[in-house]
């Protein structure tokens, strides 16, 4: 334990994702040691984020606009719509340059565990959005785990009775991985998900 308001920075960078005590208290030193031009820029980065960026009011992207830069595309094709848990899931796909639709972010994933129901989601949008829209194809791209393979099996079945063609990403082995060190899900993914070679 430090003394103040050092104390207090090593707590509050700890309730940050990924950050345990001992990256909080390296990030805190770090700080202290730095140069208070940069600290000043990073806090004024941090305000002005707070103030200025939003969540698209069509997908749930983050935006600095009312849309994204991805809503506001006109050549991006609105018939398909990419299904993905959090923004750094839109990134993750945009940078495969192999998806030239629209996204829907829903928020997180169904976790009963931590009491994450799809109320607590952006399902409704995603239903009220279908009902407008000229979309024709559903791409659930949420996480290979538990809960996204939950939120994944609730959107289909609701999703499925409107007539729309509705997909799941591939998942299964990654390129250059072995496999001793495969789990089961991943593994029997890779046998499911297998195809044909042509030679």
């Amino acid at each position: 334990m430090y003394e103040g308001v050092v104390q207090d920075l090593i707590d509050e960078l700890g309730r940050l994702p990924g950050v345990g005590p001992k990256s909080a208290q390296r990030i805190a030193f770090h700080l202290l040691q730095a140069d208070p031009t940069d600290i000043r820029r990073l806090v004024e980065v941090l305000v002005e984020v707070t103030e200025k960026v939003r969540f698209c009011s069509l997908c749930g992207n983050v935006s600095a606009q009312e849309l994204c830069r991805i809503c506001s595309d006109a050549r991006r094709d609105p018939s398909v719509l990419c299904v993905v848990e959090e923004p750094k899931d839109v990134v993750a796909i945009e940078k495969t340059r192999e998806f030239r639709g629209r996204y829907h972010v829903l928020g997180g994933a169904i976790s009963p565990i931590e009491g994450i129901g799809p109320d607590d989601l952006r399902v409704k949008e995603l239903v009220t959005r279908l009902a407008s829209d000229d979309v024709t194809e559903i791409i659930l791209a949420t996480d290979p785990n538990l809960e996204g393979e939950a939120t994944a099996t609730y959107l289909a079945r609701l999703l499925k009775p409107m007539g729309l063609r509705v997909t799941r990403l591939a998942s299964g082995l990654p390129v250059g991985g072995d496999l001793e060190y495969a789990d089961e899900l991943t593994l029997g993914r890779a046998f499911e998900g297998r195809r044909l070679l042509d030679v």
